[in-house]
């Protein structure tokens, strides 16, 4: 009996210290333009569709550059998993596809948030994906990634 709650007790205390030392989760990932962009608001298809390479423009028809986290990165994975619904392993192979037939080229890749919220803020034209707790002036968020 005493080994039994020895044991509950023991994985509680394992899944707590787990669950502190979590990633960010989904409601702690916005999508970001420029300050200095006039979309106010974009829906997570349009956002799909600029990062998949589907769509070079933002709604209002201005060029929309996208930037992107490094691979492996535990926010790139939790974007692409909630806004397009594609694992790591299906974002290689929509890749791979649309650049072997000549059709696109992925976004480039930047260390972490700050540097994604550096070259969104500087350029007018970027939209990146960064942690909430990131976020500053420079940029906007015009989606909440839930």
């Amino acid at each position: 009996m005493a080994t039994l709650k020895y044991s509950r007790l023991l994985g509680t205390s394992l899944l707590c210290g787990i669950l502190a030392g979590a990633p960010a989760t989904a409601a702690d990932l916005v999508v970001i333009v420029s300050a200095r962009n006039p979309v106010a608001t974009l829906r997570a298809d349009q956002v799909a569709a600029i990062f998949l390479g589907q769509s070079v423009r933002f709604p209002d028809g201005t060029e929309a550059v996208p930037f992107d986290l490094r691979v492996g990165a535990p926010t790139r994975d939790e974007f692409y998993a909630r806004v397009t619904n594609k694992t790591p392993a299906l974002l290689k192979a929509h890749w791979s596809k649309l650049v072997f037939t000549g059709r696109g080229q992925p976004p480039s890749e930047l260390a972490d948030s700050a540097a994604v919220r550096r070259k969104v803020a500087d350029d007018p034209e970027a939209i990146g994906y960064i942690e909430r707790s990131a976020l500053d002036a420079s940029v906007r968020a015009v989606l909440v990634v839930q």
